[in-house]
């Protein structure tokens, strides 16, 4: 115990030594986690509280087209301004404007929605066996411009282009439903029954699933904190592993041979030395995302009720990522080496991983490698605790590959100490 105590604070004092090491451990993950999760907290809150600025450009007379306009309007996504349509080009104004969309509603539209919709009124009265009025090619509704922005993801195109549809679906199906009300009452529907009949819809209930039953809706901290505190355990590779090389290049561990002590006891040290930094990185990262992310505007981090799960999860994942270390450590030959490979083979596994790009986003071949990244693992116990609300019966399944793969590590670091005669 006095050899084990007395290699960990000789490797504490060699970290304290390393300023860099230091700061790639605990600044990097903190300014990380702080950045990506601002920048995706305004991703939702576009989303989800401000609106998308589409200028409208309407060529036509009709009232359609200005119901067309109003229920764009009363969609909640959208700001819209109109323009002028005597000004030439719409994308010249979205650029002055800074808008991210445009749309140009083409002259004769409301002419061509009510002739449309005379036309299916009429098919609907013949169905029924009375007479009704309908043209043998009724011309089609002539189709909307839609502008945006290159900026724009597809995922957002694909709502945007939704939510146009669906305004326009609601300007047809109200002038549908006002003809075909006219042709069997020979009269006009009043203002207080259209809107009864065209908003008597059922209401949908958003309900995040969870282990317990909360539904507390997951914010950007829940999602990014306990994946960047991965990325930032598993980043002590930096240090870690030039570390070991150093005293590789060194012969501290031929040394050790001619000394009454053990290579496991020198391993031993750093793997408690690096797992204590792995758990005062989760700490910090957590407290910032407690009680220092309300202060900056940014949603507070809630911890799962089950402490005890997250702190053996902690522990199982530091773990894991001192043991890969390690391993990046005793196979490299130079410090540089070491550093290189550590770095861009931590940016691949938590790419395959799910903490840059969703896991369920995925597709072909990254989809089934995705459960070869350890960061997987360890963000699927983090998440079950964190946004379902799970316990630790929950996450055994993820634990139980960790300390798989941490096992495996241990073992192929013991095989190439073995193989370069280091032990």
């Amino acid at each position: 115990m006095f050899k084990l105590l007395a290699t960990i604070k000789k490797d504490m004092l060699i970290l304290l030594r390393d300023k860099v090491g230091i700061a790639l451990i605990f600044i990097m993950p903190i300014v990380l986690v702080i950045v990506v999760t601002s920048i995706q907290n305004s991703t939702f809150q576009l989303v989800d509280k401000n609106k998308l600025s589409v200028i409208v450009c309407n060529t036509d007379t009709g009232k359609e087209s200005t119901a067309l306009i109003s229920s764009l309007d009363k969609l909640g996504m959208f700001k819209v301004v109109l323009m002028d349509p005597a000004k030439a080009d719409i994308a010249n104004e979205m650029n002055d404007t800074d808008a991210m969309l445009g749309i140009i509603i083409p002259p004769n539209f409301s002419a061509q929605v009510i002739a449309q919709s005379k036309n299916m009124a009429g098919k609907a009265m013949n169905s029924f066996g009375l007479q009704g009025d309908t043209l043998k090619k009724a011309a089609s509704i002539p189709p909307l411009t839609l502008y945006y922005n290159p900026v724009l993801q597809e995922s957002m195109q694909l709502s945007v282009k939704g939510a146009v549809q669906s305004a326009l679906q609601m300007v047809e199906s109200r002038e549908t439903l006002r003809r075909l009300y006219f042709a069997i009452n020979d009269k006009q529907l009043s203002p207080a029954l259209e809107n009864e009949m065209m908003n008597n819809r059922a209401a949908i209930n958003s309900i995040p699933l969870s282990k317990n039953g909360s539904r507390k809706t997951p914010n950007a901290t829940q999602h990014n904190v306990p994946a960047w505190t991965i990325f930032a355990m598993f980043f002590v590779v930096m240090s870690l592993s030039g570390s070991v090389v150093r005293e590789k290049i060194s012969g501290s561990f031929i040394r050790l041979k001619t000394l009454p002590t053990n290579f496991v006891v020198a391993l031993l040290s750093k793997q408690v030395t690096y797992m204590i930094v792995t758990i005062l990185q989760a700490t910090v990262i957590f407290s910032i995302g407690i009680w220092v992310f309300p202060y900056i505007n940014l949603p507070a981090l809630n911890l799962p009720t089950d402490l005890t799960a997250v702190i053996i999860t902690t522990l199982i994942c530091g773990w894991c990522a001192v043991s890969y270390s390690i391993c990046v450590g005793v196979f490299a030959k130079t410090q540089e080496q070491a550093n290189a490979f550590g770095a861009i083979s931590i940016v691949i596994m938590a790419a395959i991983g799910g903490l840059m790009v969703p896991s369920f986003a995925m597709q072909g071949i990254f989809k089934t490698i995705t459960g070869f990244s350890p960061m997987h693992w360890c963000l699927e116990a983090y998440y079950s605790l964190f946004l379902q609300a799970g316990k630790l019966s929950d996450v055994r399944n993820n634990l139980a590959l960790l300390l798989i793969i941490t096992v495996l590590l241990q073992f192929i670091t013991y095989l190439g100490l073995k193989r370069k005669n280091l032990i």
